[in-house]
């Protein structure tokens, strides 16, 4: 297998069109209620289940248009799709209901906003350059953000290490499988590539999910919450992903982590009646501010061949 690690930018390194805005929206509102959707589903279920019921959603899902069903990826391509299988689906799906059992939903949306910065890690080692001096603004402004919501969270949570540390192993493996899905969709589109990756995932967590099962109990709520999560925040969700890093690459559409968490925290305001101090408020404005900032037109400077990995 030759060049399984690999990247590339997205076919608009210009400023935001109105679709890439639309989606970079619809993302930002469906994973951010994502995590207060898995609260729900841990009510009642054990972690495993939950990911395996939310990856089993969406692969039905998905199986269920002809359009789909009728496409190919080259074999050359197909362990590229597994790799994004684990590192996009696999891991960070199992890694999230079970740092949620220590961490608020709100705390693991947070964590989440971290995505960008491995996502740029990766894209500058494998495309041997930096991001644009606006994008890298961006990128610290709502990095800061990130920070100034999370702090009081952060503050009250030293004992949760565990949970923290396994959110971040997820946000990292979707800094790694953000970069590696860009070519993959740029080739095939997302329709081929994202639902082979959904499809990949399942044996990966068919074990864990089996024990998990054994473990849990019964509520619809947690059903209703869990299988919502599968249609919306994985099947259609990762369709409109793969379509966006195809446009805009890896490093701008990873920064759409930086709006979960203020979905997040809405969300805990409207249903849980959760207070919003000061701070979090400043890092609203932050990461609203670093977004539109991401969005801007990147630098285009000449760059060798992107690095990859052989095997």
């Amino acid at each position: 297998m030759t060049r399984l690690i690999t990247t590339s930018h997205g076919t608009n390194r210009d400023a935001f069109t109105p679709t890439d805005w639309a989606m970079f929206g619809t993302l930002g509102l469906i994973w951010g209620s994502s995590f207060l959707l898995m609260a729900i589903g841990l009510d009642s279920f054990h972690p495993g289940f939950v990911a395996l019921l939310r990856i089993v959603a969406a692969s039905a899902f998905l199986w269920s248009i002809p359009r789909i069903r009728r496409s190919r990826i080259d074999r050359e391509d197909r362990w590229r799709v597994v790799l994004v299988g684990f590192t996009w689906v696999a891991l960070p799906f199992t890694m999230f209901p079970i740092a949620q059992q220590w961490i608020a939903s709100g705390v693991a949306g947070l964590i989440n906003g971290t995505t960008p910065i491995f996502a740029t890690l990766v894209a500058s080692i494998l495309l041997r350059t930096l991001p644009g001096r606006m994008q890298r603004v961006g990128l610290l402004m709502g990095l800061g953000g990130v920070v100034l919501i999370a702090w009081p969270s952060i503050n009250s949570s030293s004992n949760e290490a565990i949970g923290i540390l396994l959110a971040l192993i997820a946000a990292a493996a979707y800094g790694v499988s953000i970069n590696l899905s860009v070519p993959l969709n740029q080739k095939y589109g997302s329709l081929p590539v994202m639902s082979r990756v959904i499809w990949a995932a399942v044996p990966m967590v068919l074990p864990y999910g089996i024990y998990g099962l054994t473990q849990s109990g019964f509520s619809v709520p947690s059903l209703a919450a869990t299988v919502a999560v599968g249609l919306f925040g994985t099947g259609i969700a990762f369709l409109i992903a793969g379509r966006m890093g195809a446009s805009i690459g890896a490093t701008r559409s990873s920064f759409v982590a930086y709006v979960i968490p203020v979905v997040a925290l809405i969300l805990g305001i409207v249903f849980r009646d959760e207070v919003i101090s000061p701070l979090a408020l400043a890092g609203i404005a932050l990461v609203l501010v670093g977004a539109f900032l991401a969005s801007r037109r990147e630098r285009q400077v000449a760059t060798p061949e992107p690095a990859a990995a052989r095997g």
